[in-house]
């Protein structure tokens, strides 16, 4: 069994999560630039089966990241 076997999480997305890793890591640095020692993001998830299930829990992740984003932004915009 190879490493990659040994936790499959699937991730439908992968591209587009590397994106959103670098997202949430600039608007982290800009929060620390201007003094605010906001919360850490939601953890991504660690158990999607890739089935495609109702209520996956890739939806709620985010749904948690979005309002992580919208209480950020808040704070960047004074």
């Amino acid at each position: 069994m190879t490493a990659d076997n040994e936790h499959p999480i699937h991730d439908p997305n992968q591209a587009q999560r590397d994106a959103v890793r670098r997202g949430i890591a600039q608007f982290q640095q800009r929060l620390q630039a201007i003094g605010h020692d906001f919360r850490e993001p939601p953890p991504e998830p660690t158990s999607c089966c890739g089935r495609g299930c109702n209520g996956c829990v890739w939806e709620s992740y985010e749904a948690a990241l979005m309002w992580w984003y919208e209480d950020a932004g808040a704070l960047l915009a004074g």
